[in-house]
């Protein structure tokens, strides 16, 4: 078995039965540069995207939603036009922790053809960061 490999399977067992999600990210993720609104029921938050894919994001704040919550992201990045997307909170970190800041991950959900290539558009604007991972 690779070294990565090896580790990937030592670190999801330890993470079963830890409340802590095991990654099973589709596409890969980057990281990035952009701010954006993030809007749910009660509450707008303006905050730091620490990662981005074309199937979520981590948004980095001290007041992450529930998971299970709902919201709609707003984000653009430089000359690309701005995208809006629901999302769903997968997972949350209150404070921070050894494994990363405090923040939330977000799932994009039902993204029109338009809002997808936006989206892919703010991502290779993204790439110039080097890319960490699966999402």
């Amino acid at each position: 078995m690779g070294r990565a490999v090896t580790w990937w399977v030592r670190e999801n067992r330890a993470l079963e039965g830890s409340g802590v999600p095991i990654d099973n990210r589709k596409t890969t993720r980057f990281t990035s540069r952009l701010r954006c609104w993030c809007e749910s029921e009660d509450i707008t938050l303006y905050a730091r995207v620490a990662n981005l894919s074309e199937g979520g994001m981590f948004l980095q704040t001290s007041t992450p939603l529930d998971a299970g919550r709902r919201a709609r992201v707003r984000l653009g990045g430089g000359v690309v036009h701005e995208v809006t997307a629901e999302a769903t909170v997968m997972w949350n970190r209150s404070r921070r922790q050894d494994k990363g800041p405090a923040g939330m991950g977000l799932r994009f959900e039902g993204l029109d053809s338009g809002a997808q290539d936006l989206l892919r558009r703010i991502i290779s604007n993204e790439q110039r960061g080097p890319p960490f991972g699966l999402s």
